[in-house]
């Protein structure tokens, strides 16, 4: 990937993995990036700045007080600047003060004050990466949409042999080059999706479910996220991890989806229904377990829960895309057509759940993404490629109306 004129911001922290970000600065400069350095005075004691301010061929930034090069408050011009800011290696230390807001030097200054993407790779003993403080650190960030690379295993400079060893310079290059080919063509937009399973319930201890792990969902969510949108996921119940840095409504039954749905719609500009709703619910839910009767049937009263994508649909604001998805195991296009219409929708995205690859609780799907204009099939692929392909045929919506 071409790099030229693109601004990266490096922190270097103490540890021993800090001579392998030189390697990381020199990698970038071929690719024609433009990197400013930052160490922590720990740092100093593992590499000299003058390293890196040879390979960057830009003055190493180590003292918060420091006069500045130019006229400028140096942690907040640095912090502009960056288009991503990469913190490698990280240690445990940098982490906790990323996670609890603590800027006592420049380093740590710096990235609380930045708006661009944070990438760290951790490196530190194996101990200290499964501290539990450590993990409540790493937790906290994530959910804040901190990205991390690694840390690998394998031996460490302490003789140890386990997790904690700062990912290879050119494995951290290829994930700066993967945050800066985002594009951010969904930047200001606000997009709410719909993931997972809803549950119903019987009684205290049995449900009524489906398959549904929430992939596509996350998937989507996850795409939109990169390309700059401001999300929310209201989430059923699901087995996939959920994402970082993205706004969740946890929700168990269809009316708790249609309730949330009915408070947070109207202000999105984007609604993509993934979720995987319940149709039924039993008509009566028992207070207390229900107990088996030998030799004799049970018998469930089933009564229908709202359309939460049809109410969406009949509520729809001007200008305001509506996507729907249909789980089908027959006459997938011509079902998914009627529910087009009836729902008010912009756009189907249809799935045959008997095909190998498609479906719930894969990696993978096959679908045919369905608009009023025509039906596009989309071949077995993964459920974040094909999450790709709808935020573009929403673009190519939105540029219609």
């Amino acid at each position: 990937m071409d790099l030229t004129g693109r601004e990266i911001v490096l922190g270097v922290t103490g540890g021993i993995a800090a001579y392998k970000s030189a390697e990381i600065v020199s990698r970038l400069r071929h690719l024609g990036a433009n990197v400013h350095v930052i160490m922590t005075k720990n740092a100093t004691e593992f590499v000299s700045p003058l390293t890196f301010q040879t390979l960057s061929a830009n003055q190493v930034v180590t003292d918060t007080f420091a006069a500045p090069e130019y006229w400028n408050v140096e942690h907040v011009a640095l912090a502009k600047l960056a288009e991503v800011f990469v913190i490698a290696p990280a240690t445990a230390n940098i982490l906790a003060k990323m996670a609890n807001g603590i800027a006592d030097d420049m380093l740590s200054t710096t990235v609380l004050a930045t708006k661009a993407p944070i990438l760290t790779a951790p490196a530190m003993n194996t101990g200290m990466w499964t501290a539990e403080a450590t993990e409540q650190n790493v937790k906290t960030l994530k959910e804040r949409g901190v990205l991390m690379i690694g840390p690998e295993s394998g031996i460490l400079a302490c003789g140890d042999e386990g997790a904690g060893r700062m990912s290879e310079p050119e494995a951290i290059v290829e994930e700066i080059c993967r945050i800066l080919k985002r594009k951010q063509d969904f930047a200001g937009k606000k997009l709410l999706v719909t993931a997972g399973a809803t549950r119903e319930r019987l009684d205290p201890v049995r449900f009524i479910t489906n398959d549904s792990s929430g992939k596509m969902g996350f998937a989507i969510a996850e795409a939109a996220r990169d390309r700059g949108a401001e999300v929310t996921v209201i989430r059923g119940s699901v087995t996939a991890e959920i994402p970082a840095g993205i706004r969740m409504i946890p929700v168990e039954s269809a009316q708790d989806l249609y309730d949330a749905m009915m408070k947070e719609a109207p202000g999105q500009d984007i609604i993509i229904q993934a979720a995987a709703v319940s149709d039924y619910r039993p008509a009566e839910q028992k207070d207390k377990k229900i107990k088996k009767v030998n030799g004799g049937n049970l018998m469930l009263e089933l009564t229908e829960n709202p359309d939460v994508a049809k109410a969406i649909g009949e509520k729809k604001k001007p200008g305001q895309i509506l996507v729907g998805f249909a789980a089908e195991t027959d006459n997938v296009e011509k079902n998914a057509q009627s529910k087009l219409k009836k729902k008010n929708l912009d756009m189907i995205v249809a799935n045959d759940v008997t095909k190998p690859g498609a479906g719930f609780n894969v990696d993978t799907n096959i679908a045919a993404l369905i608009t009023a204009d025509g039906i596009v099939e989309q071949p077995l692929q993964t459920k974040r490629q094909l999450a790709e392909k709808i935020l573009d045929k929403i673009l190519e919506i939105r540029n219609r109306i």
